[in-house]
């Protein structure tokens, strides 16, 4: 694809976009230099540098970590940690659990209210099966447009009396902001509310329920950008993540590496 800029800011400006948005869809992620943003929204973004290797996110484990947040594990350890985001049930989440419970690998599952008050049948089965339940809030807005410390921790503690009302346990503190939007202002606040947040350092255009990849396209993204420490972001409602759970899983642990669960991350 070829992209023609004209020397006026304006054309630009657009033409940047343009290509950020290209590069954005097609898989390989946007990143900077910058600091966290203090307002505004901030969308997590990735940069793979090499094949193998961990990618740049568009804030340090460092500059996160000032607020309880991470996005990866230990790279000198053949470590991998395994999450999965769901705002309702497409038909799938059983055939993952069997997978997951065949491996013995513990994963998280991050859910909205949605799924939790029309499916409890499954949250009971990830809990019973030692499975960490994340917040990924109750209504899956734009969290990065809410300003109020009221209304951020609406978001979370109604998806937490929920999920306690349904399984009779609390729910531990690990949350994801919808979407990957965030700012500085947000994390503090999750911080604040006494979580943890988790972003991720690999995943796919996983989400489109008629635009699912082959089985071949979905190996083929996630395998050359499988790194020591990743914490890798897949959505249960994809039919394409139910049939190559077992494979990607099975080829991964013949490369050695292990599943830890995402409580290692913020040790």
């Amino acid at each position: 694809m070829y992209i023609i800029c004209s020397k006026r800011t304006v054309g630009a400006l657009l033409c940047a976009a343009v290509i950020l948005t290209a590069a954005l869809l097609a898989g390989g992620g946007i990143w900077s230099n910058s600091a966290i943003q203090t307002s505004g929204t901030a969308n997590w973004g990735l940069s793979f540098q090499s094949e193998g290797g961990a990618p740049v996110g568009n804030a340090s484990a460092q500059q996160l970590k000032k607020w309880d947040a991470y996005y990866l594990g230990d790279t000198s350890k053949k470590r991998l940690y395994l999450t999965f985001d769901a705002g309702y049930e497409n038909g799938y989440t059983e055939h993952i659990l069997d997978v997951l419970k065949k491996h013995e690998v513990k994963a998280a599952f991050f859910l909205v209210g949605n799924y939790i008050s029309t499916k409890p049948e499954l949250v009971k089965r990830m809990v019973s099966e030692g499975h960490i339940v994340g917040n990924h809030t109750f209504n899956h807005p734009d969290m990065s447009k809410i300003s109020s410390e009221e209304s951020f921790h609406s978001e979370l503690i109604q998806l937490e009396n929920l999920f306690e009302q349904t399984t009779g346990q609390k729910m531990q503190k690990f949350y994801r902001p919808p979407q990957g939007k965030y700012s500085e202002e947000n994390l503090k606040l999750a911080q604040q509310e006494g979580y943890k947040t988790i972003f991720w350092s690999l995943a796919y255009v996983d989400w489109y329920n008629d635009k699912q990849p082959t089985r071949q396209e979905a190996m083929e993204k996630l395998m050359p950008r499988i790194h020591n420490g990743a914490v890798i972001l897949l959505h249960s409602t994809s039919k394409t993540n139910s049939e190559i759970l077992d494979d990607l899983l099975t080829n991964l642990e013949q490369q050695g590496y292990t599943f830890g669960e995402i409580t290692e991350l913020v040790v």
